[in-house]
């Protein structure tokens, strides 16, 4: 990894660790297009450690606004999704992998433009748990199926309440990651070095959180992740 190339992740890195304590989500839409830019090897791996440790510091700050009983039941529709999750890590090949990272984005912009608002029962937050589990293990990108479930949320509610899923989905998908050889001493080795990334990104967010209007922040997550989405099809597309 060359100096720009570490610039440029940590920079990413700590944009996407802004937002994931802003607005609960961004982390994962904004790096994994970026990553796979850089080293398609760093992408799901690094960034669902990276997200792990920005999560956990957001529940610790808001732990009395989470959710338990929606929490519960997303992450029981999370495990069947994280098993088929690795299955595609370890089938696809690094091209379709970063393509597929790419169409997430891109879905996941879609449906939340449109202004779809599903109903939050039992069965919604199942299905959409499982469909995290299987995007959030493939290529890191979980947030937009309970980011839309969840999404009529109080700020303070919906950051917890996303923060606590994602600590527990994370460590769920890092696990069944390990056990398909996705994790080793090259991902632990670069997560190491843009940790230091991630805190600022979370010692930043506290002081901008207050400043910054919700909307419009996740509008600008929304627009960065496109640009590197559309980077990523680019790049892979030239390859064919």
């Amino acid at each position: 990894m060359t100096g720009t190339e570490f610039a440029l992740l940590s920079l990413t890195v700590g944009v996407g660790a802004v937002l994931q304590v802003s607005v609960g989500f961004g982390l994962g839409m904004i790096a994994a297009p970026v990553f796979s830019l850089v080293d398609p090897t760093l992408a799901p791996t690094v960034v669902l450690l990276l997200a792990a440790g920005v999560t956990a510091a957001v529940l610790v700050r808001e732990r009395g606004s989470v959710d338990l009983r929606g929490c519960g039941w997303a992450l029981v529709g999370r495990v069947p999704g994280v098993a088929a999750g690795a299955l595609l890590v370890v089938m696809l090949p690094a091209k379709y992998l970063a393509l597929l990272i790419a169409a997430v984005v891109l879905t996941g912009v879609a449906v939340s433009a449109a202004g779809y608002v599903p109903r939050v029962r039992r069965s919604s937050v199942f299905l959409a748990g499982m469909a995290s589990g299987v995007m959030g293990t493939a290529t890191s990108i979980g947030g937009p199926p309970m980011a839309m479930v969840w999404q009529r949320l109080s700020g303070p509610r919906l950051r917890a309440t996303m923060s606590a899923f994602f600590l527990a989905g994370s460590l769920m998908s890092l696990v069944a990651l390990s056990a398909a050889g996705a994790v080793g001493a090259h991902t632990l080795h670069r997560t190491a070095l843009l940790a230091p990334a991630a805190v600022a990104g979370v010692l930043l967010a506290g002081p901008l959180t207050r400043r910054l209007d919700a909307r419009h922040t996740r509008t600008a997550a929304m627009a960065l992740a496109v640009a590197g989405a559309a980077g990523l099809v680019a790049q892979q597309l030239s390859t064919f």
